[in-house]
């Protein structure tokens, strides 16, 4: 008699680091207890039949911004029901206190129990939090918030500086709802604090700060230059306003600091190869350093010489197609380590206006798989194995989830998608399950969709059934290591 609650049968597992494997997995509970050939399936009480498939482990996009342009509640329901339908399992999204997320300030001792309890309802997969450190309040809480909080990645965002340096309107100042400047003087004692606290508990996991890397007072002069004379192609107009060469400046300014600071630095949305190869640089220059370089769906899917429209407007920007090709290859090497979606939902009127007041950012978490196997397995050879990686066990390890998640192993989460990486679909707004209007890729056809999403051992997507619920998904407190020891 079978002792398993679900077994999944006649697949191909795609297991991170290792290869494809013609394996079965038996699930109890919400665990993994069994990987191996022929699991019988007597008694089992759900079993799905995975022939001519392949399992991945599910998806972590560690890219997120949940409750920025709708409230968070709503938010979080449908683009989590969105992640679940591309087989993403895990969210870990990006909050910072001041207007837009839940517009308020104050310290985090405070704020992070007030998202938690808005988030446990509202969630169908998994999910944990980054958070931005906006005052010195915030950064004298950074370690409770590792050790109680369950945060081990923090955020530092380069162009809010401008909006608090003297000068700035008090329109932009309103905007983060603080009176302190978050300059550079700001993120050193930031930095030192995120590698104090990393030296104390690195043991079970990098504590780590996430940076988005563009040059505010460079953007300030090539947009105005750009604006006097415009070439008439949207994207590439706003690509020369916020130039790559800005990217690979502000990178190198922040790797500096990570030197002098023993500061762990993620390195977000690398869209260009001048910011790739200054990542290499700084990785080289400084290995006492963990850099990592992530990058993601967009900037590998998208360049502006296709016909993009302005709700395509994202920062950093879509780049050439010779960068996108660029950053494939770095994808192929290794030198980019993590894939996300920078999922931020944005609705039809936020991007209204003209190109330079609408909103940046949109949505593309379920395109996870598409992306990956049709650009990356189909069209350069990317070895399947690499993408659960770069999806899922990447993800886990740089931001300690692993081995609870990420993983194809005996004790981690039962956490799968099932994906056909054969047939092809066009992009519809239905297929996205978000409540986006719009879509960049719409009417763009892709291979490797997911057939079915399993969260820990539970069924949540099923051949375009949506079968969980908001509030099934997980708080999960990072480091695991040290949380769940």
């Amino acid at each position: 008699m079978s002792e398993y609650d679900l077994v999944i049968k006649g697949g191909q597992v795609v297991v991170p680091y290792v290869g494809v494997q013609k394996v079965d997995i038996g699930v109890q509970v919400d665990k993994i207890a069994a990987i191996q050939r022929n699991i019988s399936t007597d008694g089992a009480k759900k079993i799905i039949d995975a022939s001519n498939r392949y399992v991945f482990p599910g998806a972590i996009d560690s890219h997120f911004h949940i409750g920025i342009y709708r409230p968070l509640e709503e938010d979080a329901a449908s683009e989590s029901t969105s992640a679940a339908s591309g087989g993403v399992t895990t969210i870990l999204s990006y909050f910072r206190t001041g207007r837009d997320y839940l517009n308020k300030v104050g310290p985090y001792r405070e704020i992070l129990p007030e998202l938690l309890e808005l988030s446990a309802k509202s969630f169908l997969v998994d999910y944990g939090y980054h958070l931005a450190c906006m005052t010195e309040d915030h950064i004298h809480e950074i370690e409770w918030l590792v050790t109680e909080g369950g945060v081990s990645t923090l955020k530092y965002y380069m162009f809010y500086k401008l909006l608090t340096l003297a000068g700035a309107t008090p329109e932009a100042n309103n905007y983060l709802m603080i009176d302190n400047p978050v300059d550079f003087g700001y993120l050193y004692r930031f930095m030192k604090e995120v590698g104090r606290v990393n030296e104390l508990y690195k043991k079970n996991g990098t504590i780590s700060l996430s940076v988005h890397c563009e040059n505010p007072e460079i953007i300030r002069a090539t947009q105005e230059e750009v604006k006097a004379n415009p070439s008439g192609n949207m994207m590439k107009d706003y690509s020369n306003a916020r130039p790559p060469w800005q990217e690979e400046l502000a990178i190198n300014e922040v790797a500096i600091m990570a030197r002098y600071t023993n500061c762990p630095v993620n390195l977000l949305h690398l869209s260009s190869q001048k910011a790739v190869e200054a990542g290499i640089d700084v990785a080289r220059r400084y290995p006492e350093i963990d850099f990592l370089l992530e990058g993601t769906l967009h900037h590998l899917g998208l360049s502006n010489d296709m016909a993009l429209e302005q709700k395509a407007k994202v920062n950093p920007p879509i780049r050439s197609s010779a960068d996108v090709n660029f950053l494939w290859n770095s994808v192929l090497k290794g030198t980019i380590k993590t894939v996300v979606s920078d999922h931020a939902c944005a609705t039809l009127e936020k991007k209204k206006g003209d190109l330079w007041t609408s909103l940046p950012g949109f949505g593309g978490t379920s395109l996870m798989f598409p992306v990956l196997v049709t650009e990356g397995y189909h069209k350069r050879g990317l070895p399947l194995h690499r993408i659960a990686e770069l999806s899922s066990a990447n993800p886990a390890r740089y931001h300690n989830l692993y081995p609870k998640k990420g993983a194809v192993m005996v004790g981690s989460d039962a956490d799968f998608a099932i994906v056909d990486i054969d047939t092809e679909k066009e992009i519809t707004l239905e297929s996205l399950y978000t409540a986006q209007e719009f879509s960049p890729e719409l009417g763009m056809k892709f291979k490797g969709w997911t057939d079915c999403t399993i969260l820990r051992g539970t069924v949540v997507y099923e051949k375009g059934a949506v079968l969980g619920k908001p509030g099934s998904g997980q708080f999960i407190k990072r480091p695991v290591k040290l949380h769940y020891a």
